[in-house]
């Protein structure tokens, strides 16, 4: 059983360090359009700000999850932006506030669940370092576009090894969430890291491999960049096929990010 303080640690660090970037926005600057088609700056924050709710709820109201749920059946293409736009329409100080209070709460209720504690959420049950691995996701995704947005130059950080992990670990959801079979084998991934070490995934001698900048993979599966802007190199059909399917987030398939957008460099 992994230990959930450390990545509870990194996503409050990852929320943080948005927060310095977003905290001290002129009201105009959160008008701003983000890369997300139709999504501002408050967009975005309003979307992390509903997905801490959620999740909340997925830790101390299960019933309340539930219902929730039920309303994402009801509309599956539309729940996700009903929530921020909700979200967007609140004045920024207010939005802000809610951000912050929510993602504190989350801490909190992740940080005192019990050993073994296994969360509902719109897919299979996560386990609290599961969710907390999903939520640092998210916030370093979204908070891409921010930055982009705003012309944010952002260095990426070790805290990158949960996006990447769960970009792994992610591998046959993306497949299957298209109707298409899984690869029966499972990859090798070896990433440069931010530091320059590398994070290997996968057996050592697997004959399909992914190769290139953690950074470029984690902008991958979070479809904030185009493959051919990623710097990765896939050896073998099925891995060069993930390159194309590759998302770590839930949900219907992404629409990606065109090519041209950015150079994700090593």
């Amino acid at each position: 059983m992994s230990d959930p303080l450390p990545v509870l640690d990194d996503l409050r660090d990852e929320s943080r360090q948005l927060d310095g970037i977003v905290g001290e926005l002129a009201p105009e600057q959160w008008a701003a359009a983000t890369p997300a088609a139709g999504w501002s700056v408050a967009h975005q924050i309003a979307h992390l700000t509903w997905t801490d709710r959620v999740a909340l709820l997925a830790a101390t109201d299960p019933e309340a999850f539930r219902a929730e749920v039920e309303k994402a059946r009801a509309d599956p293409d539309g729940f996700v932006d009903q929530g921020a736009e909700e979200g967007a329409l609140l004045p920024p100080e207010a939005l802000l506030a809610r951000w912050r209070d929510g993602r504190q709460r989350l801490q909190r209720a992740l940080r005192s669940a019990p050993p073994g504690t296994r969360l509902p959420w719109y897919g299979p049950p996560m386990a609290v370092t599961s969710m907390a691995s999903a939520r640092l996701m998210e916030t370093w995704a979204h908070g891409q576009d921010i930055a982009d947005a705003l012309g944010v130059t952002r260095h990426p950080t070790a805290r990158l090894r949960h996006v990447a992990r769960l970009g792994v670990r992610t591998r046959d959801f993306a497949f299957a969430v298209r109707e298409l079979a899984p690869p029966r084998e499972e990859f090798r991934v070896e990433l440069t890291a931010p530091d320059g070490s590398t994070w290997t995934y996968g057996p050592p001698d697997a004959p399909q491999r992914i190769t290139g900048p953690a950074l470029g993979f984690c902008l991958l599966v979070t479809q904030r960049i185009h493959r051919t802007d990623s710097g990765l190199r896939a050896d073998g059909p099925d891995a060069d096929h993930w390159l194309n399917l590759a998302q770590a987030f839930a949900g219907p398939p992404g629409a990606g990010r065109a090519a041209g957008a950015w150079d994700a460099g090593v």
